[in-house]
């Protein structure tokens, strides 16, 4: 009997250390998290690609907890207004940052 409860605690200790793991913080985004935003940096960087008059080697994308931090050097401020409107409408973007400067 005494074994059977020993198991059970170590079974629930061992879940519960699992759970926590994946869990996020202010700094450290979870697991699932993670996948929700590398999902959001494809689908910006698709959107920079299929737009002609930016050169998307030019733009980085970063996405951190659904903000998506725009960087790079582009030639023109209309290149960078342009941009930014395209991160912004792409789903699931909470915010869009802009580190993007001019050549």
């Amino acid at each position: 009997m005494k074994i059977a409860q020993r198991m059970m605690a170590m079974v629930f200790v061992g879940s519960l250390m699992v759970i926590t793991g994946c869990a996020s913080t202010s700094t450290k985004e979870g697991t699932g998290e993670y996948v929700d935003d590398s999902v959001i940096t494809t689908k910006v960087k698709a959107e920079i690609f299929n737009e002609p008059t930016l050169k998307s080697a030019e733009i980085n994308v970063e996405t951190f907890k659904g903000t998506v931090q725009l960087s790079g050097f582009v030639s023109s401020n209309a290149n960078i207004e342009k941009a930014v409107s395209i991160a912004r409408n792409v789903k699931g973007v909470r915010s869009v940052k802009n580190d993007m400067r001019l050549k």
